[in-house]
């Protein structure tokens, strides 16, 4: 873990960034708060996360076959 001063991680925030994706980063204020960085692992993806697609339908097109859909049950 490395630790910084408020001044210096302010002079350097795009450096301390990247150092924090290895490492755990702390900045000191003179008051003596600590605030400490690090990167978190991004959640797992949803099953219901899927890429869009294109398309020459329209919301109204949509809606429709939805509703003549569930006509049909």
């Amino acid at each position: 873990m490395k630790a910084f001063t408020y001044s210096e991680a302010r002079q350097n925030l795009a450096k301390i960034l990247d150092l924090a994706q290895e490492e755990e980063i702390e900045i000191r204020r003179r008051d003596g708060t600590v605030f400490s960085l690090s990167v978190k692992q991004r959640p797992a993806a949803s099953p219901f996360d899927v890429p869009g697609i294109r398309t020459d339908a329209s919301t109204q097109d949509i809606l429709d076959a939805v509703r003549e859909a569930r006509a049909e049950t």
